[in-house]
């Protein structure tokens, strides 16, 4: 399904995983907590760029595995399914909807893309536009504020250890450029400074000391453009406890 939107593929994955699933079965207990069926292995999903379709992806996956097991302790007949009850199929798209929103928010500051296909099974208008702009958040995220939220994973995982000991290396201190390079105030400074440049323009006719103004104006703009485009790593929220090997 990955490139394209070729969420009809899934049912050829299922297809190609089917037998695995059946052999790797699940855990059931009879009303006497005796173990009658055991799991004997996991499933593991992952897309190569984002963790959106691999959420869809799962979502397919337990809801036949529910079904196998509806139908095992006699809830469902043999070719009954999840989609055959109204009120069961929606529940179990918005839970599944719900736990992609919860993990891509921990993951990517976002909710997960595609969404309206969990929920709804198709896609939406308004499913895309929320895509678009969630791609957005996700970009500004990863590039501009991303770097804390490392910081703050590798206190907790340790990978990075706290000491008061003299011998251990510091983190990493800012200074020079880096110490004040902002890309938030860097883009609002280069607005203004484009909007008093138009601003400067439309009163020129009126004043020819306004072709100055903007002139400066439009300087100053295209200076700190091409600061933060000469030093772009500098302006990224980049981590600064641990330092992986490359």
């Amino acid at each position: 399904i990955c490139g394209h939107v070729h969420f009809e593929r899934l049912s050829i994955l299922y297809d190609q995983i089917a037998d695995f699933l059946d052999k790797n079965g699940y855990l059931l207990l009879n009303d006497k907590g005796e173990k009658m069926k055991e799991q004997l292995g996991v499933v593991r999903t992952n897309c190569i760029d984002c963790l959106d379709r691999t959420n869809v992806t799962q979502s397919m996956i337990g809801r036949k595995m529910l079904e196998l097991q509806l139908r095992r302790i006699g809830v469902f007949a043999a070719e009954e399914t999840i989609s055959s009850h109204t009120n069961l199929d929606e529940k179990y798209k918005i839970l599944w909807a719900n736990h992609g929103d919860d993990v891509s928010i921990q993951y990517s500051g976002t909710p997960a893309l595609k969404g309206d296909f969990v929920r709804y099974g198709k896609r939406t208008v308004q499913g895309i536009l929320n895509d678009f702009y969630n791609a957005l958040g996700r970009y500004y995220f990863n590039n501009f504020s991303d770097g804390t939220k490392q910081d703050a994973i590798d206190l907790l995982q340790g990978h990075y250890i706290v000491s008061v000991s003299r011998d251990m290396t510091p983190p990493s201190q800012k200074g020079g450029l880096e110490a004040v390079a902002h890309f938030p105030a860097a883009f609002c400074l280069v607005s203004l400074g484009l909007f008093f440049t138009i601003l400067s323009l439309s009163q020129a006719r009126y004043d020819l000391r306004h072709l100055f103004f903007s002139a400066l104006w439009a300087t100053i703009s295209i200076g700190i453009a091409a600061v933060v485009k000469a030093n772009g790593r500098i302006f990224c929220n980049r981590p600064r406890l641990h330092k992986p090997r490359r």
